[in-house]
């Protein structure tokens, strides 16, 4: 039985299997759910061949990580694609980024396994523009939120010389609160509570920038 599933695979399509079945693994119970074992029986193969496509269980979690990075951008996308035109520029750039932090926030709450997982295997910046991590808009969420910034330099809110590293001080702030909603001393709060900080964290952002 296990042999005729294996055979069902074409080249390629096993690796995508694989990455899925370890991705429901992630979203169910976060990286340290994706074990080779369980992701091998969830597609019917056997180790061996799970191991053409992954040097190890870490190359399987990086793999894991980058398709929760992707989940991560469409989220940021959905909220983005809600934003409606006012014909100023400036609020325009201003909502854009807000979308950013807000789609950021949304998947973590939503989706903690998944978020927890999206920063596994990440050594340094090299897996920020890497094209499986990316969503629909082949944008991954540190361009998504690059971009946003962008757009406050050419909508005249942000100062080009204040543009340097703003990405880091933005993503610091959302992710920080991010981990103390989902992992920290912020775990108790209510919905109301939680819509509340968050809102004023992005508006704090915003001004801070």
């Amino acid at each position: 039985m296990t042999h005729r599933k294996r055979s069902t695979y074409r080249h390629g399509d096993l690796q995508r299997a694989l990455v899925a079945a370890g991705t429901e693994l992630a979203r169910e119970g976060g990286p340290s759910a994706v074990v080779l074992r369980e992701v091998t029986r969830r597609t019917g193969v056997t180790p061996n061949a799970a191991y053409r496509h992954f040097a190890d269980k870490r190359a399987l979690l990086h793999a894991v990580s980058m398709a929760a990075q992707a989940e991560l951008a469409r989220s940021i996308e959905q909220e983005l694609s809600r934003i409606e035109s006012t014909g100023d520029v400036g609020d325009v750039a201003k909502a854009r980024l807000r979308a950013v932090g807000a789609g950021y926030l949304r998947y973590a709450q939503t989706q903690p396994g998944l978020f927890r997982t999206a920063f596994a295997e990440h050594a340094d910046l090299r897996d920020a523009a890497a094209p499986d991590s990316a969503g629909d808009s082949g944008l991954t969420p540190f361009q998504l939120l690059s971009a946003a910034l962008d757009g406050l330099v050419e909508a005249g809110v942000l100062p080009a010389e204040r543009r340097l590293g703003a990405e880091f001080l933005a993503w610091s702030s959302v992710h920080g609160l991010a981990m103390l909603v989902i992992d920290g001393p912020l775990q108790g709060l209510d919905e109301e509570q939680r819509t509340f900080a968050a809102r004023r964290l992005l508006e704090m952002v915003e001004k801070g920038l």
